[in-house]
């Protein structure tokens, strides 16, 4: 402990004046460390992650590049340069793969005719060749899933089970939005299901591969490509193809509850006019 000297004063003073830059020394120091952290980090990223941002650069295939000029003509408007997005018109497309834009473009749900909850369903703009085309391109751009070539449904003869075990797995991930018998059914703010007794095998593929609307991505972790095929070969067979075992009215296979209360109502309102026709007679 110093004394209150002129010896003394000049002694705190001088380590005042000390102790100034090493503080300043130490805050600059800490930030040069923050930066040098976040520089490191955004230098990881980048190298591990480079597909997040589109190769303007990238030689495209030839189908690629077809899809190019229709991308250019008809959904860089919403998408952007690069399919990279415009904010508050569309998002990117880079690493959505080109089973996104098959389903999509496939189903006439892109490119919108407005801003709305869902894109509605309607007859598409282009055909399958030029929905292949664009969806090369933007595979090319940036990856992503592919819907697989060849069959996409399972044949019997090689796996009689197929049927049974399509049909389980559908009614644990399907039935919730879809309804058991395909019919699609209403979701929250304004959104739906939609039916599937017109999907093709591709578009039901590619809707599980990239999870269009409110529909979760199955990827191969959580249903198999093989389980995949299961579940379209039981809505193919089982939903589309079969005849309706309702019986001669068709109501849309929304379930017993349903269907019954359906027949109440309208066996209760044939039975309450034909009462009053009879007492009417008499």
């Amino acid at each position: 402990m110093t004394s209150d000297t002129p010896a003394g004063r000049r002694f705190r003073v001088f380590n005042r004046r000390r102790s100034a830059p090493s503080r300043v020394r130490r805050r600059l120091g800490a930030a040069a460390r923050m930066l040098a952290a976040l520089a490191l980090a955004g230098g990881v990223y980048t190298a591990f992650a480079p597909g997040a941002f589109a190769d303007d650069d990238r030689q495209l295939s030839a189908s690629a590049q077809e899809g190019k000029a229709l991308f250019d003509n008809s959904c860089i408007t919403c998408h952007g340069r690069n399919a990279e997005g415009v904010e508050g018109r569309g998002p990117s497309l880079i690493g959505v793969g080109s089973a996104s834009v098959e389903f999509q473009v496939g189903t006439g749900r892109m490119p919108m005719t407005r801003q709305e909850a869902q894109a509605e369903q309607k007859p598409p703009q282009f055909d399958k060749a030029q929905t292949k085309q664009l969806g090369q391109y933007i595979q090319e751009l940036g990856g992503g899933p592919q819907v697989p070539s060849g069959d996409l449904t399972v044949t019997l003869e090689e796996n009689p089970e197929a049927l049974a075990r399509g049909g389980s797995l559908f009614r644990v991930n399907c039935t919730s939005c879809h309804g058991f018998g395909g019919g699609g059914g209403a979701l929250s703010s304004g959104k739906y299901a939609p039916s599937l007794h017109d999907a093709t095998t591709e578009q039901m593929y590619a809707a599980m591969l990239s999870g269009p609307q409110n529909m979760p991505v199955f990827g191969d972790n959580e249903l198999s490509p093989d389980e995949k095929r299961e579940i379209i070969t039981y809505v193919k067979m089982q939903l589309q193809d079969e005849k309706d075992p309702g019986g001669l009215f068709n109501l849309g296979r929304y379930g017993p509850v349903t269907e019954g209360l359906a027949i109440f109502v309208v066996g209760i309102t044939i039975l309450v006019f034909a009462a009053l026709w009879i007492a009417g007679k008499s």
